[in-house]
């Protein structure tokens, strides 16, 4: 039977007695506080730093996100690297659009929507949707607004397809370029600004264009009050997605900078949806020429009509 003392709980005093007796052991120090217990006394410390991390996310997140297997790495020149942009689902494209066509004041639209998987899927369709329901859309305002008129014989202008093309996705492609680039030069020189990716700033602007869909739709309405009244209600929310997404990653920015790279943002943004309708909807009406009617004499009559 044991005795009493051996069942007393012993203390070392000293850690070389417990290594001594099995090196194999590991002690633990618990005068000092762990490294875990740092980071949430120095966070505490900064409530302002927790608040810009929710919204634009740190390094930290992107570190865990490579470390739990989420961030997937291939050579640029294989097919993998490219097959990553298009890995999302039904869903998370749907919850996409829906955060572009609804946002809410204070929430970051990359942090909530992008930053886990940026894709390109979604921003190559909208874009594409865009184009054919501007041209379409386009083509039969032209219709509506000459139809009943003898003089006039409707042909499909295609070239409004190329047209519209050209312009939005070189609005989509250019613009976030040149943004991205901007930022990662402010980046350098201000330590407090945050840098979206290239990929990042592409899945905005894509997903913010996909308002201007069902828009060009009803910009075949002929009224151009109703027009412009569209325009301007899609120019706010898709506008509003821009500036919210950005406003948060150049604001410690010098003021008059981050003031003009917000106005230079939304200015584009609007010559954009003012170019389109302008352009496509609201062309200037072409006088078309009368019909030659013979007379009886074996003269011809030109009459003009407006």
């Amino acid at each position: 039977m044991a005795a009493v003392d051996d069942l007393k709980f012993r203390e070392f005093d000293d850690a070389a007695t417990l290594l001594a007796a099995n090196p194999d052991a590991t002690t633990i120090s618990i005068d000092e506080p762990t490294e875990a217990h740092k980071k949430q006394h120095s966070r505490r410390q900064e409530p302002g730093r927790e608040e810009d991390d929710e919204l634009l996310g740190t390094d930290d997140s992107d570190k865990t996100e490579l470390l739990a297997g989420q961030k997937k790495s291939a050579p640029f020149w294989t097919f993998e690297y490219y097959q990553t942009f298009f890995d999302v689902d039904t869903y998370q494209v749907l919850d996409r659009i829906k955060g572009s066509v609804f946002p809410v004041p204070g929430r970051n639209f990359v942090r909530l929507y992008v930053r886990s998987n940026p894709d390109l899927y979604g921003p190559f369709w909208i874009c594409a949707t865009l184009v054919f329901a501007i041209a379409v859309s386009g083509n039969l305002s032209n219709f509506f607004i000459h139809l009943g008129r003898p003089t006039y014989h409707y042909v499909p202008e295609f070239r409004k397809v190329s047209i519209a093309a050209t312009t939005i996705y070189a609005y989509a492609w250019l613009v976030p370029l040149a943004l991205w680039g901007f930022l990662m030069w402010r980046n350098s020189k201000v330590m407090n600004i945050v840098s979206y990716s290239f990929l990042e700033i592409v899945c905005v602007y894509g997903y913010s264009l996909f308002v201007y869909i069902p828009t060009a739709i009803l910009w075949i309405i002929p009224q151009k009050v109703v027009r412009w009244v569209l325009m301007i209600f899609s120019l706010c929310l898709s506008g509003s997605v821009l500036v919210m997404t950005f406003w948060p990653a150049v604001r410690d920015d010098n003021r008059r900078i981050a003031l003009a790279t917000m106005g230079t943002i939304v200015l584009l943004h609007a010559l954009l949806s003012v170019g389109c309708l302008a352009y496509f909807f609201d062309a200037p009406e072409v006088d078309f020429p009368a019909p030659i009617i013979p007379a009886h004499n074996g003269t011809t009559l030109i009459t003009k009509v407006k």
